[in-house]
């Protein structure tokens, strides 16, 4: 589960110019699948990828392991509003232009992260201090925001998270932004009827990090309402993102056969509904643990392989994307506490060695049911 004070730290995180001369393969263990983790999934029919920080483009080595190990990639911030729109009048395509063109150039797909994260803790400040003049000029707002983004990558993006995060896990209620506020459900109807309008040929998802853990029985109810309604009501959604973020002490406990019934539930609901599944943000944050790099990284390994073996299970699963691939480079190292140990979330060591979590997803998609 994402606490809501670590997700703000993306707005932070800092970006540069993209350098997009090519760089060499590196060498790695013996552990490293031969193909890479792109081809062993696309060999079942998947994607592979990686979000991306346009400073990792500046990275020689990091950008061997995307080219070597994934099929396509997604901006980590690039993408998000207050990245592209941080004044009104502002502009700037500068990072997500730069990615697409490191996608074109290394024929990757370019997955499209996200239109609207309806959270009022991350659209840009002069946003949520904005009046609009009601539902008509909110709406008008919202349209030509999203059209005009959408329509920019069009169609080099197969794939978009239109909407991020709209529901409070809590109470299941829409969260209050200034387009909720002013449009109430219609939000989200409205951002799938633009991105659909401006990119057609790209599938489009709602994104969230509802999990199997318990406490998120209401966040994931909640989810299963709102794509029901959607659905009936001919909104042109085609799956669900499902972060894959997992914060875990413990295996066994995280990931018991209660729980992994809970999560069968929800996901037979969703795919009952006629839905894709994608996995679009997996790491595994290991918490509090004390143990040594060996025992955390076999640990992390066997829970990711669990994980994956249930979703890939489901032929409505179409992609898995990790967070990032390298340990250093993750989110997560932000929110270490003094005394803590430095997490291992990734499936590359800070040396851009495969870890065991790397072997795991390749486990994983070999043992992976073929799909179309």
């Amino acid at each position: 589960m994402l606490e809501t004070d670590r997700r703000r730290l993306l707005q932070t995180l800092p970006a540069a110019g993209a350098v997009l001369a090519a760089a060499p393969l590196i060498a790695h263990g013996t552990d490293q699948a031969a193909s890479g983790l792109g081809d062993l999934a696309a060999a079942r029919g998947l994607r592979f990828g990686s979000a991306v920080r346009n400073t990792q483009l500046a990275d020689e080595d990091y950008v061997a392991l995307v080219r070597r190990d994934c099929s396509v990639v997604v901006a980590e911030n690039a993408q998000k509003m207050y990245a592209i729109l941080p004044t009104r009048d502002a502009w700037r395509f500068d990072e997500a232009d730069a990615l697409a063109r490191f996608a074109e150039a290394n024929a990757l797909g370019l997955r499209g992260h996200a239109l609207l994260w309806n959270h009022p803790d991350y659209l840009p400040d002069w946003l949520t201090d904005t009046a609009f003049d009601g539902p008509r000029d909110t709406e008008s707002f919202l349209r030509g925001y999203i059209g005009r983004v959408a329509g920019r990558y069009a169609p080099q993006i197969y794939a978009w998270d239109v909407v991020n995060e709209t529901l409070d896990p809590e109470t299941g209620a829409l969260r209050p932004t200034p387009f909720t506020k002013a449009m109430g459900p219609q939000v989200v109807d409205v951002a799938f009827e633009e991105a659909k309008a401006a990119a057609p040929g790209a599938t489009l998802s709602y994104n969230d990090y509802m999990s199997w853990e318990d406490g998120h029985e209401s966040h994931r109810a909640a989810v299963l309402r709102l794509l029901e309604r959607m659905v009936s009501d001919g909104v042109p959604v085609d799956g669900l993102g499902i972060q894959g973020h997992a914060k875990w002490t413990d295996r066994t406990a995280e990931f018991s056969s209660a729980r992994q019934k809970a999560w069968r539930g929800f996901l037979d609901e969703v795919t009952g509904m006629g839905l894709e599944l994608y996995v679009t943000e997996l790491d595994v944050n290991d918490g509090d643990a004390t143990g040594t790099d060996t025992q955390r990284d076999a640990e992390i390994a066997a829970y990711t392989k669990d994980y994956l073996d249930l979703m890939l299970d489901y032929p409505q699963t179409k992609e898995v994307l990790t967070w990032g691939l390298v340990d250093h480079d993750s989110w997560i190292q932000a929110f270490v506490d003094e005394g803590e140990l430095v997490r291992r979330p990734l499936p590359f060591d800070d040396a851009y060695r495969p870890k065991p979590m790397y072997e795991a997803i390749a486990k994983a998609f070999r043992a992976a049911p073929e799909r179309s």
